[in-house]
């Protein structure tokens, strides 16, 4: 693949558009996670609470994908996303002028999963644009919206010293309007994209076993990516006893690893091979995530994180290398429903951590359990890619194995 020839193709408005979208929405999406140490102060939370709460947003934004997926494919993914930014306006002025309670605060984060379910949107809005050799390359310049987190990680904390954790959802509500304006501005349909179906028909793909592969693979590489970047502040806090403040630094420094080498993920998947890349890149997180769970020193668990982080940010770039080359018809209505596999691992990662320190005493277990959850994908992807490579890999991917 030739990387100067990306730049020949697609629509660049466009692409700007779904990665713009997705960035702020990502950003709103991660606000309780971001400003967890500060709202669990508030409420004296237990390690359960804390992990449910930053868990809640998740939860709602996987959940939502499907639908939004299938009206990005029914209706487009333009307007689909015009109706899902000014939707996403509620939770901030809800979290503004309410979340005086835990349960208001909980009501908060399932509006904000509308922000969560953005991915079904952006990516198909990405991919429709470009060709098959540089799908890896476009969508993961898509998915790095995902970088939204080290926004929310690096100022949420810091905007809520001076005006509060309530003040920082009434902020946020500026850079939604400014993307907004520039989403209806730049973006733009493809009059190429497949044609309407029935509802009904895009659901057909959850006959199909490859789909229910993609959900497991994605699951652990963004479900761990978007599960860790939320809960982290509060690891970071709670386990090493630093400032609020630098809480989120650390977290955005991991963060930032794995929103930004999502894109390399993507065009490594095109170069060498999805299936390729993803046997590598668990092997790594499987590894660093189980040096965190034996809870180093703060310098080598940040190292650990910001390099195990960066491995799964690169693992999503390559599983959506893989997903429109085996589904390119039912695209939207495929990324809604893996991304949504993907947001409910994220809410369970750190339920679990809440949990098991609970239980244990330890937030080591978990870091522990999601290393062997890792490896495990190693297996499981050796022996999958077999009946990929035979029925539509090699030869509708044109990929090198």
């Amino acid at each position: 693949m030739k990387l100067k020839g990306f730049f020949k193709v697609g629509h660049p408005g466009t692409l700007f558009s779904a990665f713009l979208y997705f960035d702020v929405s990502f950003m709103v999406w991660m606000m309780i996670g971001a400003l967890g140490v500060y709202i669990a102060q508030d409420f004296s939370l237990s390690p359960t609470q804390k992990g449910f709460m930053v868990s809640v947003p998740i939860l709602a934004g996987s959940l939502l994908r499907i639908p939004l997926g299938m009206a990005s494919d029914y209706y487009g993914p333009k307007k689909t996303g015009t109706v899902g930014l000014i939707l996403s306006l509620a939770p901030l002025l809800a979290g503004w002028l309410g979340g005086r309670s835990l349960e208001e605060l909980f009501l908060v984060g399932l509006m904000l999963g509308i922000a969560g379910a953005s991915f079904a949107v952006a990516l198909p809005m990405a991919s429709q644009w470009y060709p098959r050799q540089y799908q890896g390359l476009a969508m993961g310049i898509a998915g790095a919206g995902n970088s939204g987190t080290v926004l929310a990680s690096f100022f949420a904390p810091r905007l809520a010293e001076h005006v509060g954790w309530h003040g920082v959802f009434g902020l946020a509500i500026v850079p939604v309007l400014l993307t907004l304006a520039l989403f209806c501005l730049l973006a733009k349909e493809n009059p190429e994209k497949p044609s309407r179906q029935r509802p009904v028909e895009y659901l057909r793909v959850l006959r199909e076993p490859d789909l229910w592969w993609f959900n497991l693979f994605y699951m652990v590489t963004f479900g761990g990516f978007v599960g860790l970047a939320s809960f982290l502040p509060i690891f970071f806090h709670d386990q090493y006893g630093v400032s609020r403040i630098m809480a989120g630094n650390l977290t955005a420094l991991a963060v930032f690893a794995g929103s930004f080498l999502r894109p390399l993920g993507g065009f490594l998947a095109d170069r060498f091979g999805g299936i390729r890349s993803l046997l590598a890149l668990y092997g790594i997180v499987a590894s660093l995530t189980f040096v965190v769970g034996h809870l180093p020193p703060v310098s080598l668990a940040t190292l650990s994180l910001f390099l195990g982080m960066g491995a799964l940010g690169m693992g999503n770039g390559a599983v959506f290398q893989l997903v429109p080359q085996r589904f390119h018809r039912e695209i939207g209505v495929t990324t809604g429903i893996v991304g949504s596999a993907g947001g409910f691992g994220g809410f369970l990662l750190p339920s679990l951590f809440g949990i098991l320190k609970d239980s244990t005493g330890s937030y080591g277990a978990g870091f522990l359990i999601f290393s062997l959850v890792a490896f495990c994908c190693v297996g499981l992807l050796v022996n999958v890619q077999r009946g990929w490579r035979r029925q539509w890999a090699r030869e509708e991917t044109e990929v090198s194995f």
